[in-house]
């Protein structure tokens, strides 16, 4: 069980999760032919969710925005090979995901961890920063299964197959993760 801060934070994410659309068929045929309007209403869409999203895994309000600009032009870029049957958000939540780890790769090789400049996170009143801390503890992969289950509410098997990962793999990810997660938390509030 899911210590009560960790589950009331991540209820509040939730709200992010981005439900699909009755013309979303309709709406990627008009991505794949670049209309503005389309584009538009995509950026809308996305932009929020995809910035709290990467904001969790990455742990810089600068590089979210810059993982979620990334995600999004990729995704526009790649939206051509969309199956415009399928939901959309999953595909998008999934390079989201892959993006992040991919910028957290590339800080990792051009920055040393005595050289990192702590991001501040006062200017996005919406997180709860015991949880972004605690979040910092886990490793990149154990955090984006955490966002994908408990911010976009995907089960461990559609986790799997949108970041291309045996299931198992998966479980044990959020498995432990989430156990690192409690016990982070638990020492914070002991403390307090």
């Amino acid at each position: 069980m899911e210590p009560a801060s960790a589950q009331l934070s991540f209820r509040s994410y939730a709200s992010t999760a981005i439900p699909a659309q009755a013309d979303e068929g309709d709406g990627v045929l008009r991505l794949q032919r670049r209309e503005a309007d389309a584009i538009r209403v995509f950026f809308e869409r996305f932009w929020e969710p995809s910035v709290r999203a990467a904001l969790l895994i990455v742990h810089s309000h600068a590089g979210a925005e810059d993982v979620a600009q990334d995600s999004l032009l990729r995704a526009l870029d790649r939206i051509d090979r969309f199956d415009s049957t399928r939901p959309l958000a999953p595909w998008v939540h999934a390079i989201v995901v892959n993006c992040s780890i991919d910028w957290i790769r590339r800080e990792s090789r051009t920055v040393s961890a005595n050289q990192r400049v702590e991001s501040s996170y006062e200017d996005s009143a919406s997180f709860d920063q015991g949880l972004i801390e605690a979040m910092k503890s886990l490793a990149p992969d154990q955090r984006s299964a955490i966002v994908m289950r408990h911010l976009f509410g995907y089960r461990a098997n559609e986790i799997a197959d949108l970041l291309g990962v045996p299931h198992g793999t998966v479980r044990a990810r959020l498995s432990r993760g989430l156990a690192q997660l409690r016990e982070t938390l638990e020492e914070t509030n002991a403390l307090d």
